[in-house]
């Protein structure tokens, strides 16, 4: 059995330029200025793609958002190319990855709440995903004691690497504060001016 590709692998690879690793995926964003385009980019994607392939694709109106869950080095390469071939632009600033952390004293106890309110598949005893890829996921952390006066669920946002700091800027000068980088570059924790939390989190550190 093939051994999976880590992130650094997939960015030290050529031709993936275009391509930025955020948690378990590889994401490229194409700019492409038309839905007519963008549904020739799809129909390309489709045709490049195994039928086993695990990918989503994102149409909207100017653009396509591509994700690799196999960090498939050869096919981030051929969909690149087949972009530049349709003349789009990509923007690797422009894909991220969010998800919402719950944290939990007994995460069993809640997550089944959770699983059925959203409809949603289970990965794990801690994670919750949407099975249809229209929703956020859900991930319930373990607590060792409650913690009063702090809110227990925040947002976790994956951003390419190379645009932590960018963001982490933006978010201080809209008013945030920096409550801990302790496990920087994987994640910083963030908070608003009331206090209430997200992580700004990248791949480095995580193979």
């Amino acid at each position: 059995m093939t051994e999976p590709i880590t992130a650094g692998q997939f960015h030290a690879a050529a031709g993936v330029d275009e391509w930025r690793a955020l948690y378990h995926l590889v994401s490229a964003h194409f700019r492409t200025g038309s839905l007519a385009k963008g549904v020739a980019l799809v129909d390309e994607i489709g045709r490049l793609a195994d039928a086993g392939q695990d990918l989503s694709v994102d149409l909207r109106n100017t653009s396509v958002t591509v994700s690799l869950k196999t960090r498939d080095i050869a096919l981030a390469r051929q969909i690149s190319a087949a972009a530049r071939a349709l003349g789009t632009v990509a923007d690797p600033t422009a894909v991220q990855h969010i998800h919402v952390t719950i944290d939990a004293i007994v995460p069993a106890d809640v997550l089944p709440f959770w699983r059925a309110l959203l409809g949603y598949g289970q990965i794990g005893d801690d994670y919750l995903f949407d099975p249809l890829g229209r929703g956020l996921c859900f991930e319930f952390q373990r607590m060792d004691v409650e913690r009063p006066q702090r809110n227990r669920m925040h947002i976790d946002i994956a951003v390419p690497h190379d645009q932590a700091e960018a963001r982490i800027s933006d978010a201080l000068a809209a008013g945030g504060h920096l409550v801990s980088d302790r496990h920087a570059p994987m994640w910083w924790i963030l908070a608003d001016p009331e206090g209430n939390e997200a992580c700004v989190a990248t791949w480095v550190g995580r193979e």
